[in-house]
């Protein structure tokens, strides 16, 4: 697989966001299969596994350093700290106040955590998950550079934060990485941070590159959500919002198909095409899944094919809010909770 850059980190041109592995979205964790996708990503060529404390929680650490016990240079291991709890971005009334921790002692402690879980001496590329309101992320990002001193972390990324904050983390150490949420019906930071990640000298790596599975075409109702679902909580898979979104997810298909590929393969192709700096993390949690998601660099997007992409989705244009509390977004700030 051809390699993109993350800042100064070389990585697979499209990773695997590893949280559905351990059962994500009312799954059960079934560690066949998943050691079973695991094996098929690293023969397809994809080095860049997403994982975090948060995922379980810890369990997917644990199963990833299982999993990657005696192969770990092929792998280029990225994982999160500074969400607390089992599916907190996720749970109903949870709130960033209670959820998310950033304090350089936690940092420290967090990231030893990380290290033993995932059986591992250094961590490629550690982000911080969400942004603590209550510590100034120069205190978050000092600590975090004190890591890269030690030996414990080579490169530090930020997940969900403003171009405001980004700034003044990137004055503490430089930052490799911003990981956001980026797709066809998430374009927001397109507005401006992706030019400001661009200025600092960062990558940037799309999370939920497939709408939370919507854009794979594979969802038609709301009743293919099982009880514990967690996009049961999520505006845009709900009520009106779904039927609209689903319209969207329709039209996509259409030049999918024009194309010869699937929805999912036209919407990660679209990322790649957004530059050499721009890594997805699509979350196949099957074998077929990876082969899917891996199969959309092959498809070629025609200046023609990105203009009616974006008459179809420009920004803005999904039903609903990304989360139920945008509070999660941005370090919570009163701009950012209105993005869609």
């Amino acid at each position: 697989m051809r390699e993109k850059s993350l800042g100064r980190l070389k990585v697979s041109a499209q990773g695997l966001g590893c949280s559905n592995l351990t059962g994500n979205y009312g799954t059960e964790f079934n560690e066949r299969v998943a050691a079973a996708t695991l094996d098929r990503a690293f023969e397809l060529g994809v080095q860049l596994l997403d994982t975090s404390d948060m995922y379980g929680p810890h369990t997917n650490e644990e199963f990833i350093g299982r999993v990657i016990r005696d192969r770990r240079q092929q792998v280029m291991l990225a994982t999160k700290f500074g969400t607390l709890g089992a599916g907190g971005l996720q749970a109903p009334g949870s709130t960033p106040a209670a959820m998310v921790r950033g304090d350089a002692d936690y940092a420290r402690q967090a990231c030893e955590g990380s290290l033993r879980r995932l059986g591992v001496e250094c961590i490629d590329l550690y982000y911080l998950h969400r942004v603590d309101p209550k510590v100034p992320i120069e205190e978050t990002v000092g600590a975090m550079a004190d890591l890269v001193a030690s030996g414990k972390v080579r490169f530090l990324g930020l997940s969900e934060v403003s171009s405001e904050t980004l700034r003044r983390a990137a004055k503490v150490h430089p930052i490799s990485a911003l990981e956001s949420e980026w797709s066809l019906w998430s374009r927001d930071i397109e507005t401006e941070i992706v030019a400001t990640a661009r200025e600092l000298g960062a990558g940037i790596v799309p999370y939920a590159p497939l709408g939370r599975g919507f854009l794979t075409g594979r969802i038609k109702s709301e009743g293919d959500f099982g009880p514990t679902d967690g996009r049961r909580h999520n505006p845009r898979f709900q009520g009106d919002n779904f039927k609209k979104n689903l319209d969207l997810v329709r039209r996509i298909g259409g030049i999918a198909q024009e194309k010869g590929c699937t929805p999912a393969q036209l919407a990660l192709a679209w990322l790649d095409s957004r530059g050499a700096d721009v890594v997805p993390i699509p979350g196949g949690d099957r074998p077929e899944y990876v082969e899917e998601n891996v199969g959309a660099l092959e498809v070629h997007l025609t200046a023609t094919d990105l203009r009616r992409i974006d008459q179809i989705c420009p920004r803005g244009i999904a039903a609903g809010q990304r989360y139920a509390d945008m509070s999660w977004v941005m370090g919570g700030t009163p701009r950012q909770r209105t993005v869609q």
